[in-house]
């Protein structure tokens, strides 16, 4: 005898509500639950979906890691159209309707007011590997993908880096180097990939680390300037002044859980009517503090000599970033960063939280160097025998271990490796 089970057809809408679930956070388990199916068909709903791939990890129990995409409709605030807006998630929705009813992307994007060319895009690109489209699942696709910092575009072919520091050795132009490549790859002679705008290339001679190019390479310019001069600069405290700068978010991931040491925060300690100042900065994993002696003046310029002079001291392995506020003290961070091959990046403003150690640091501090006071009596050894004293103090952060023997432990399993 033969028995037949009838297999059970699950709706549209039970899906749609399932990669809702999990797009928003929740756990591929409890999303099954929550729309009562099996454990086993949700995992292959999930893995059909196309949002598995190595740029977007599942959590520890299941979940999507990240801020959720937002939803919101595709009309501005006058009632108008965007202008050059993404696809919202109700965009999508209508898309996935349209699609299961078999429409063409024509009368799909005349729906939504959109172009057949970015359906026909938005369906290529986010569609899973058995073919079928989900709102739910391509927007979170799409938020993934416009997650910053991405990688600059240099710093996958030093290739094409050594092309470009040959030709500039040569006294060719950024925007020479940039019309050549468009005719080499004009003419097949190298890939899409590797043609760059002159633009890539002077924000990777100006804003160092985001591109591979020899840090010098700023001299090979006609006007042989360290960093770009801005039309609407106006001054220290200028907004251009840090638009080319590195921003707290985009800081290594790496920084937030102190797993790895060699993150630093500074700051400035300043005097009666600030007059005077003391710069300090603090290792986020050891938490030790290094004090900048700046007698005369706390400028730019004076910073960052005094910075560059202490940190050069320290192993490379110890240098690997800055987090500094945005203050004009630190105006020459370009300078700062190519002298010690150390990005800079700056918080937000009015945001001392963001450098919480820095902040706790020197609320330690004060005890030597007191508000109201004029720092500028402090000679460079009473700055040093200060630090030594707070670097030998225990931390309970550090189990009752001293920054001095948290940095000594560093150095020593370092050299032992």
């Amino acid at each position: 005898m033969v028995l037949w089970v009838a297999k059970r057809v699950i709706a549209f809408e039970v899906r749609e509500e399932f990669f809702d679930l999990v797009c928003s956070g929740m756990s591929l388990r409890t999303a099954a639950a929550t729309v009562g199916v099996s454990g086993s068909a949700a995992a292959g709903w999930w893995q059909a979906s196309g949002l598995v791939n190595p740029r977007i990890q599942i959590g520890q129990h299941g979940g999507l890691p990240g801020p959720a995409p937002l939803r919101r409709p595709g009309r501005g605030s006058g009632g108008g159209p965007l202008v050059r807006r993404p696809l919202t998630s109700e965009d999508r929705l209508a898309i996935t309707i349209g699609l299961r009813c078999q429409m063409s992307f024509e009368r799909i994007g005349a729906s939504i007011g959109r172009d057949k060319s970015v359906i026909s895009r938005e369906v290529a690109r986010n569609r899973g590997p058995d073919g079928s489209y989900w709102a739910p699942v391509a927007h979170r696709a799409a938020h993934e993908r416009r997650r910053r910092p991405k990688p600059f575009k240099l710093l996958k072919d030093p290739g094409l880096c050594r092309r470009i520091e040959a030709w500039m050795d040569q006294g060719w132009s950024p925007k020479l180097i940039a019309a050549m490549l468009r005719e080499d790859r004009a003419r097949g002679r190298i890939g899409r990939m590797e043609c760059v705008s002159h633009e890539t290339i002077y924000r990777a001679l100006y804003v160092q680390t985001r591109g591979g190019l020899r840090q010098d390479l700023h001299r090979q310019l006609s006007l042989k300037r360290r960093e770009r001069k801005h039309r609407d600069h106006v001054d220290g405290r200028g907004k251009s002044l840090y638009r080319d700068a590195f921003t707290i978010r985009q800081r290594p991931a790496e920084v937030a859980d102190r797993a790895v040491p060699g993150h630093w925060e500074g700051d400035l300690v300043l005097g009666v009517a600030n007059a005077s100042a003391v710069g300090t900065l603090v290792e986020r994993t050891t938490r030790f503090t290094i004090l900048l002696h700046l007698p005369g003046r706390h400028d730019a310029a004076s910073v960052a000599e005094a910075m560059i002079r202490e940190m050069s001291r320290l192993p490379e392995h110890l240098r690997r970033s800055l987090t500094w506020d945005r203050g004009s003290e630190l105006a020459d961070y370009q300078r700062v960063q190519v002298e010690l091959d150390m990005p800079v990046y700056f918080c937000d403003p009015r945001s001392p939280w963001q450098r919480g150690t820095n902040e706790n640091t020197n609320r330690l501090l004060r005890f030597w160097l007191e508000k109201g006071t004029d720092l500028s009596q402090h000679t460079a050894q009473d700055l040093d025998r200060i630090a030594a004293t707070l670097n030998a103090r225990p931390r309970p952060t550090l189990g009752l271990r001293t920054p001095a023997q948290a940095l000594a432990a560093l150095l020593t399993d370092q050299a032992a490796a």
